[in-house]
């Protein structure tokens, strides 16, 4: 019989004698592989002791004053045998009464880490206030900036359009056409319009600020927090919370500049003047006695240079506004008509654009009539315009609180986990450590724990592995145009994968196990010269429905990566003039566009959509395949045992501990124990003997035909990492030499590179891997 004890706060709590407290400890189970952020959790009861309801102050008693708030929990941790077990929290469900009298007290004890999503509540993203710090201008200059420079910040701005679908023409008929990227000339009106683009912000900035945001949270940095961990490292959010364009009304204000000068070019009635741009209409009574002039046209016509750039009037009288007019393109005319028509006042002129707006000299222009009676009518008219040019450019800061998606943290943090198979413990000092399942089963001890002494041999039982009879891995935002086109064409949603083991079909188990990611999937467009056929540099994401409207969607991850030396292409500054450039970020769902490097954020093999090639290296294959695979291998079981174990044992059990039972090797799915009498009843996964998985036709030193072998639980060949240990032999007891190993890349499991490719892997004098990279011609 083991002694427990249970601890809220500092303070001790009596036990039933006879109470059976129990524990279930899981890292990832079997039978629901998507559960993340669990250690274990029990709820149990408590004698309403003189002790106990010292600690929890009467709760029974409703009447009491500032007693014990049941509505958050209380840090709390367990002995055994007087040595520390587990830290966690403690929440008080209830208090059950016999005749009245309180009897028992039922809490629940949750492990560590389940209290993130205490923590973190129902926060959103926008309440991480320490993203304001990446706040900027949000203007042709800063866009143009963050699209063509490296993203090495936490901001960039890729070639993904809210509005406009882009084209590339390079035929001279073409070089007005709306959307159209190829350079011309820098006074064409084609090209990206700034506007029509974005910023994005780099995941481990949000990474950060979450653990600046919450004190009480701190990751490691084996998965984050690495700038080595390039498939998070290199992923972006873009900062897309309202369809269309960046300009919301509730968030951001207009920068309204107004006109400053006016000259007239025609007309002297003497019954208009100018000061600073602001046009005055002289009241009646100034020129003439009788005071009865009238003005019988009143006319403001204004020409913009690019008629369709989105911008905004607004007219102001002795300095209140007057008449607004917002979200307009092309030429407007206000007050020629009698029912509009000024009366007089001072007049100033303001517009405002988010791509900014530009008005060539005379292009802005006041037509004052004026009648004088007694004068046949007459007074004559006056005609005032700008005699330079006038231009808008909007400077707007651009909050990333503001603009950044809406969703809460915890989604954001377990969108993330089911993308790469995460899973997540607290350490002894703290810390959240966060590892990907693979890694996590690797860096638990080769040799295993043996437990056939331990064993209740009167019962046991040996069940099927396969609870589903397919697992279906996708995104939950398939909404956009391309990836809705691409569903309609092949029945399946883009970069979704069904999976079952080589594709045979199960019909013992009932049911699917569908994993879904809350984030928007898109499928990019590399663009093509229509006039030459010619396949160009330029990929972008074009983020409308299928009806090519501006989309809401949910929040879009994706690769950033930089085109140095490209095609040319024109970015529209919002005015007449047009810049070229070479050098600019793109959209992708693959870390790279090379075949050397085929790691991406699809489920299945997916066309990449710049090389036009399959890109092999999924979600799946690099994260989940080998958990998987194992489940639904037919060898697969599951096998439940009943132990007692000693302290010593199980007290520095870890669930990526082998456990050896008859000398067959079982990986740990749960483990129940009753930490009052010891026992513990275990769910285990046979693995194959031996555990390891092997590079094939290995040269070294000229001799080919070698074969380097490795731990089962790093994955297939392309999961292999600087860090990682390779041997002479199956059993893992013999490390390789120090040295240069090569290696023909091939599309299987067992080759590091792809086709076309060779890997160069260095070792050390331990056999570890201390360069690893692929050669491609």
């Amino acid at each position: 019989m083991q002694k427990l004890q249970l601890y809220i706060g500092t303070q001790r709590v009596d036990l039933f004698k006879d109470e059976t407290v129990s524990f279930t400890q899981t890292i990832q189970n079997v039978k629901d592989i998507s559960k993340i952020f669990t250690e274990f959790s029990k709820t149990f009861s408590l004698p309403a002791s003189k002790v106990n309801n010292k600690i929890f102050q009467h709760y029974y008693n409703f009447d009491i004053q500032g007693g014990f708030d049941a509505r958050n929990k209380v840090a709390g941790y367990i002995e055994l045998n007087t040595l520390p077990f587990k830290e966690g929290y403690i929440k008080l469900e209830g208090v059950d009464l016999k005749k009245n009298i309180p009897h028992t007290y039922r809490i629940t004890f949750f492990g560590n880490t389940i209290n993130l999503k205490d923590v973190l509540g129902e926060d959103q993203l926008n309440n991480l206030t320490d993203l304001v710090d990446d706040d900027l201008t949000y203007d042709n200059t800063t866009v143009y900036s963050k699209l063509v420079n490296a993203p090495t910040g936490n901001i960039c701005a890729p070639l993904i359009t809210h509005t406009q679908r882009l084209i590339y023409n390079s035929a001279s008929s073409a070089h007005n056409t709306a959307g159209n990227v190829h350079y011309h000339s820098n006074n064409a009106q084609n090209g990206v319009l700034w506007s029509d683009l974005k910023y994005a912000i780099r995941l481990q900035r949000i990474i950060d600020a979450i653990e600046i945001e919450y004190d009480s949270i701190t990751f490691s940095n084996d998965f984050f927090n690495n700038t080595n961990n390039e498939q998070f490292y290199n992923l972006w959010m873009w900062l897309h919370r309202k369809k269309g364009s960046v300009e919301p009304a509730t968030q951001l204000t207009l920068n309204y500049v107004p006109l400053t000068e006016l000259t007239k070019t025609s007309g002297n009635t003497g019954y208009t003047n100018e000061i600073g741009g602001v046009l005055t209409l002289l009241p009646d009574g100034v020129l003439t006695p009788d005071g009865v002039n009238q003005y019988l046209d009143t006319k403001l016509e204004m020409i913009p240079t690019v008629s369709t750039v989105d911008y905004s009037i607004r007219i102001l009288k002795n300095g209140s506004e007057y008449v607004t007019r917002s979200n307009i393109q092309g030429t407007q005319v206000f007050f020629d008509t009698s029912s509009t028509r000024l009366s007089q006042g001072s007049y100033t002129i303001q517009v405002a654009s988010i791509a900014g707006i530009s008005f060539a000299a005379t292009n802005i222009e006041w037509s004052i009539s004026i009648g004088v009676p007694g004068q046949g009518g007459g007074g004559g008219t006056d005609k005032w315009s700008n005699a330079s040019s006038f231009s808008s450019s909007s400077i707007i800061n651009f909050g990333i609180t503001e603009q950044i998606p809406e969703i809460k943290i915890i989604d954001f943090l377990t969108g993330i986990f089911k993308m790469f198979n995460l899973t997540a413990y607290v350490d002894n000092a703290g810390i959240i450590v966060v590892k990907t399942l693979d890694s996590y089963y690797a860096s638990g001890s080769l040799e295993p724990i043996v437990i056939d002494k331990y064993l209740d041999v009167t019962k046991s039982s040996t069940d099927v592995a396969l609870p589903f009879k397919e697992i279906q891995y996708s995104y939950k935002g398939l909404g956009t145009f391309l990836a809705k086109q691409f569903n309609q064409l092949n029945n399946i949603g883009w970069g979704t994968l069904k999976y079952t083991l080589s594709n045979a079909t199960f019909d013992a188990p009932n049911n699917t196990y569908k994993v879904e990611i809350p984030f928007e999937h898109l499928m990019y467009e590399r663009l093509v010269d229509t006039a030459t056929t010619t396949l160009k540099t330029v990929q972008y994401g074009y983020f409308v429905d299928d009806n090519q409207e501006p989309y809401y969607g949910l929040p879009l991850v994706f690769y950033a990566i930089r085109i140095v030396n490209g095609t040319n292409i024109a970015f529209q500054n919002g005015s007449s003039s047009i810049t070229a450039t070479n050098d600019y970020i793109i959209p992708s769902n693959s870390l790279d566009i090379s075949l050397s490097n085929q790691t991406n954020i699809n489920f299945t093999d997916s066309i990449n959509e710049y090389v036009g090639e399959s890109f092999s290296r999924t979600l799946f294959l690099n994260n989940y395949s080998t958990y998987i695979d194992n489940v639904f291998d037919r060898n697969r079981r599951l096998l439940k045992v009943n132990a007692v174990l000693p302290q010593k044992i199980f007290h520095n059990l870890q669930l990526n501990n082998l456990i050896q039972i008859r000398q067959q090797n079982y990986q740990i799915n749960s483990i129940t124990t009753n930490l009052t009498n010891g026992k513990s009843q275990l769910e285990l996964l046979n693995v194959g003997t031996p555990y390891y998985r092997s590079l094939e036709n290995i040269t070294y030193q000229g001799t080919g035909g070698g074969t380097l072998y490795y731990n089962y639980s790093v994955g297939v060949a392309a999961s292999l990492s600087i860090g990682d240990t390779m041997y002479n032999n199956a059993t893992l007891t013999s490390t390789a030499s120090s040295g240069t190993y090569t290696q023909s890349g091939s599309s299987t499991n067992d080759t590091y590179c792809e086709n076309g490719c060779f890997m160069i892997m260095v070792l050390n004098s331990s056999g570890i891997i201390t360069s690893l990279t692929c050669g491609c011609p």
